[in-house]
């Protein structure tokens, strides 16, 4: 089995930005396992959970994985407050 494959997104990940990265999360997600790193992500916003969210759709329909490594505090308290934190797979620290 081979790692899975990364995708780190940078800078703002909001309204204005998402919908530019939404295909080409979407190809990878479909693609195999993914790891979706977030560390140079400076800004999130509600797209950003949404588009997260369509992301894993996409790998479960396709039968990978796909988990967060790396998200934003903010992201985290945001994804807390709507009550879908549990919906995301966080990478455990090795």
């Amino acid at each position: 089995m081979s790692d899975p494959a990364v995708f780190a997104p940078e800078g703002a990940l909001t309204m204005q930005s998402a919908p530019a990265l939404l295909a080409e999360g979407q190809r990878r997600a479909r693609a195999g396992d993914l790891v979706v790193d977030l560390a140079a992500v400076s800004a999130a916003d509600s797209a950003a959970l949404a588009l997260i969210l369509d992301w894993m759709r996409c790998a479960r329909a396709a039968g990978h994985a796909l988990v967060l490594r790396n998200p934003p505090a903010g992201l985290v308290s945001l994804a807390a407050l709507y009550d879908i934190d549990g919906l995301l797979a966080l990478e455990r620290a090795a």
